[in-house]
């Protein structure tokens, strides 16, 4: 299992950045064979939960204008998604 996935996998049942630094500590041996630190875990969460959240408020956005067309058949929109 890859390092970003069981650090998405541990914050989704609620293990601390912190438990989930020190299993790849326990399990590589040491600080010193890992090529990060607990800083970067927090990071790695941090960011993955912003992307989330900018995801959530566009399909939010999204609703809102379908809603509003709804209400006002002369309200015009016209969205140009990108795939990243």
């Amino acid at each position: 299992m890859s390092v970003h996935r069981t650090i998405e996998n541990n914050e989704e049942v609620g293990i601390r950045p912190s438990k989930t630094y020190q299993s790849f500590v326990a399990a590589t041996g040491g600080h010193s064979e890992l090529n990060f630190i607990e800083k970067d875990v927090r990071n790695y969460i941090t960011r993955e939960v912003r992307n989330i959240l900018e995801l959530e408020d566009a399909k939010e956005f999204g609703k809102y204008l379908l809603r509003m067309k709804e209400k006002n058949q002369n309200f015009f929109f016209e969205l140009e998604l990108k795939d990243d």
